[in-house]
């Protein structure tokens, strides 16, 4: 083989797999932060790819037909639901809630009534293995939860309303729970006869009325059906949903969760290629002398980029394939982590799309990142490479150019695959504008350094020296060191926030009971039952009602909302039906931002105070009008004054409040909240609670109470499932960030063994040595304290409060004391990598420099 040909790839490969370990010494950084950053993508893409496919595969049985049309208290007339039956096969119901009484116990429950067509896709699975359609007669099934709460077992009646029902089985699978909604009670499926003939709907009652079609046309476009249905019935007031977005909840929360974790994944690949950086330069190193006698030897440089990239390559494949086996591993954990949130299959789930997708990242990782090093060593004569630790290497700028080509290449990827371009865009803008900014304060760090005045101490000036000396890591260890730190932050801020907003979503104090349908001429009644049992307790009662906004705005220039061809952001009052109340007295827990309160006199006027969120994002001001559709009814009021509401009390708090003369003479009840006495617990208080329920449903079968504790319950397991899946997935940032912390400590270690040896034969002691190091890694530690936190804290608040929508209320306490815990531990790895120098023999480490 003539020097001009140089090596081929098979004679590259056969030199490089000589070198190249079982076990991968001197490689297993790189190999560890591939690892991790495609082990991440690959379980958040093969999670994310399976939750979307079955909501977009299962629409259908999710929703439980093709389009679903809901209103409030009020059955469909039969022209509307001839219009809908033109299109296919139409089934219908009711949902409200009820409670539910066997001999000795009362709860209440969700009551969802079907017809005899119910379900028009998937079928009902009973315990027993039956599969089932709707419930005949007084025949009922029942959820798991219900049995328990009536003490009741299958086969045993109990009562609901006026009617005495039988449980005649179990529901193990519900094929359109997804699509129902937050529950406020165990599940309790009847015949859609039953609600009316148990007394539970009336004029004024709480009730939903949901109608869905199988589409006839498979073709048949949704959303065509909807606008004809609208403009057929203008005043209706409908809620749509279809089959492409059966769950809008869940599809809002699986979008909000890909782009974390996509974030999640992007942030630990950023820190993993900091970390291959540093082990690939940490392995040349320890190669330095290979190197040089490969080019003694006749190598070229092209043939030293053959050897060692196939070695890195190898590496690079190797821990990819190890994180996307892994990232297909554990997916079902992290299905198991939002089990009951989402439909997530059981079991293993390969999707290829995004385990191509990850491997991809991973490897244009690797090439970005190994890039500068792996050019720099083939640049320079064997002499240079030789003298390399006395006197270190110059910067190959040609390196910039693969490394810069790799990382557009890592960009243009992460752009074109995501669904929120902007969103992966800043971030990747981010970490570029930190590394920059990274890079800068290694240099002014080294620039200060320089410029402090010698300390007297010895151990301090040595550890001074050695931040700004030729060579020194300084620039490596603070990128490094900035990003690991940075996780911890990250990870406290995450967690810290998502328990903030659980204590503050989910209050401590809140109503013992609320309490639907309480009719009219019975609210002495009502209150007196509650007084006999608990006297001092408190209750509040207010009318309720269900209506939609149907157009707003200035007098003679009013928007309908059927025109509108979207719904303006933050203007959720404006879809469907909304809870709707009349009050003399400006509600507890509200303010006035806009105008004045009516009063008493003037409540026999037309009037509406409406929401000061609501009105900004319509741009509704104090003397505009508001038109709202009531059982098919359009009413008007004009706008007296705005408030501000406190949403997060457990009150009652209505978007729109009107005065008494707007709505008093439209159908309704009331709904009621119940305080009792502070300290009313123990055998009797529990024994009294039960006897009120049971009181209540006898005297006011109508009625249904929901027991606020077990709905904060719920509230609270739903927000911690969401917790841990979050913190699951932020931990392998966290992860990467301390593979990167070793590694870079590692590389550190080995550039320090010819200073440690230097100074081991001058007379240093070992714990000089050891204070030396210390010294040194605790000043870089504490000049980037202030920028990590920065960091870290800037990343929670992008995913908390724009991914999320959550408020940003980390415990900055806790912050500082997990970054503190960063700081002790980036000591202890310090003074972990430096206890093998001090083991080194002087003279052996001598003869191999």
């Amino acid at each position: 083989m003539s020097a001009e040909a140089g090596l081929s790839w098979g004679g590259a490969w056969n030199i490089a797999k000589r070198d190249l370990s079982a076990r991968f010494r001197g490689l297993r950084l790189l190999l560890v932060c591939i690892f991790l950053g495609t082990g991440a993508l690959a379980a958040i893409g093969t999670l994310t790819a399976a939750i979307e496919r079955e909501l977009a595969s299962s629409g259908q049985e999710l929703l439980g037909g093709d389009v679903e049309v809901e209103v409030w208290q009020r059955d469909l007339s039969a022209e509307e639901q001839g219009l809908l039956g033109e299109y296919g096969e139409l089934s219908g119901g009711y949902r409200l809630q009820a409670m539910a009484t066997a001999e000795t116990a009362a709860a209440p429950v969700e009551l969802k009534a079907v017809d005899d067509k119910w379900p028009l896709y998937g079928t009902l699975d009973l315990a027993d293995g039956r599969e089932a359609g709707a419930p005949s007669g007084t025949d009922a099934w029942l959820a798991q939860g219900a049995l328990d709460r009536l003490d009741i077992g299958v086969g045993d009646t109990f009562t609901v309303g006026t009617t005495t029902l039988t449980a005649a089985g179990v529901i193990e699978n519900e094929p359109d729970r997804l699509s129902e909604g937050f529950q406020l009670g165990p599940t309790v499926i009847v015949a859609k006869q039953v609600p009316i003939g148990a007394g539970l709907i009336q004029p004024g009652s709480l009730y939903q009325s949901k109608y869905r079609v199988a589409f006839e046309n498979t073709s048949q476009d949704p959303e065509a059906v909807q606008e004809a249905l609208s403009e057929a019935f203008p005043t209706a007031g409908y809620d749509f949903r279809d089959r492409d977005r059966a769950s809008p909840g869940a599809d809002r929360f699986v979008r909000q969760m890909s782009d974390f974790l996509t974030l999640v994944g992007l942030a630990a690949l950023v820190i993993a290629g900091i970390g291959i950086a540093g082990g690939v330069s940490s392995y040349l190193e320890a190669r330095r002398n290979g190197i040089a006698t490969l080019k003694v030897l006749g190598a070229s440089s092209r043939d030293i980029v053959r050897v060692y990239a196939l070695q890195i390559a190898v590496a690079a494949v190797v821990g990819s394939a190890a994180g996307l086996i892994v990232g297909i591993l554990i997916t079902p954990l992290l299905g198991m982590a939002l089990q009951g949130l989402l439909p997530v299959e059981s079991g293993f789930v390969i999707e290829p799309a995004p385990l191509l997708l990850a491997g991809a990242y991973g490897l244009l990782v690797a090439f970005a990142f190994a890039a500068a090093p792996l050019l720099r060593a083939r640049s320079f004569p064997a002499m240079a490479l030789m003298r390399s630790r006395i006197v270190p290497l110059s910067r190959d700028k040609r390196a910039l150019a693969w490394t810069g080509a790799g990382i557009l290449a890592i960009c243009a990827l992460a752009l074109l695959t995501t669904a929120q371009p902007m969103l992966s865009g800043g971030f990747l803008l981010g970490a570029g504008g930190a590394l920059i900014a990274l890079a800068l304060l290694g240099l002014a760090i080294q620039y200060i350094a320089r410029r402090l005045p010698r300390p007297s101490n010895p151990l301090l000036r040595s550890a001074l020296s050695n931040i700004h000396r030729p060579g020194a890591p300084t620039g490596a260890l603070v990128t490094a060191l900035g990003f690991g730190l940075a996780s911890f932050v990250l990870l406290a801020a995450i967690q810290s926030a998502l328990d903030g907003n659980i204590q503050s979503s989910v209050p401590q104090e809140a109503p013992d009971y609320f309490v639907l349908d309480v009719p009219r001429d019975g609210e002495e009644t009502f209150r007196g039952l509650i007084e006999e049992r608990f006297p001092e307790s408190n209750v509040r009662a207010v009318p309720t009602l269900r209506g939609a906004v149907l157009a707003y705005g200035a007098d003679g220039d009013m928007t309908r909302v059927a025109d509108l061809e979207e719904i303006p952001d933050g203007a959720w009052a404006l879809r469907g039906e909304r809870g709707l109340t009349y009050a003399d007295e400006l509600p507890i827990g509200n303010s006035l931002a806009d105008g004045e309160w009516w009063g008493e006199e003037g409540g026999t006027e037309s009037l509406v105070s409406v929401d000061a969120e609501f009105a900004q994002a319509v741009g509704l001001e104090v003397g505009d009008y508001l038109t709202i559709g009531i059982l098919g009814v359009e009413r008007t009021a004009r706008i007296a004054n705005i408030r501000r509401i406190d949403w997060e009390s457990m009150g009652f708090n209505f978007t729109l409040v009107f005065s008494r003369g707007a709505l008093e003479d439209t159908p309704h009840n009331l709904s009621a909240m119940i305080n009792l006495p502070e300290g009313a617990s123990g055998a009797d208080v529990d024994t009294a609670r039960g006897e009120l329920l049971r009181a209540l449903v006898r005297e006011f079968p109508s009625s249904s109470v929901i027991e606020v504790g077990d709905v904060l319950k719920q509230a609270r397991t739903i927000l911690e499932q969401v917790s841990l899946a979050t913190l699951a997935a932020a931990a392998v940032a966290v992860l990467a960030g301390l593979a990167v912390l070793m590694g870079a400590i590692a590389a550190a270690r080995a550039a320090r063994m010819y200073d440690t040896v230097v100074l081991r034969v001058l007379g240093a002691s070992r714990r000089q040595i050891l204070g030396m190091q210390l010294a040194e890694y605790g000043l870089i530690a504490l000049a980037l304290a202030l920028v990590a936190l920065a960091l870290g804290s800037a990343l929670g608040w992008v995913i908390i409060t724009q991914l999320f929508e959550f408020d940003w209320l980390p415990d900055w306490g806790e912050v500082l004391a997990v970054l503190g815990l960063g700081l002790v531990m980036v000591l202890a790895f310090a003074l972990g990598g430096s206890l093998p120098l001090l083991r080194a023999k002087p003279a052996q480490a001598l003869r191999e420099l």
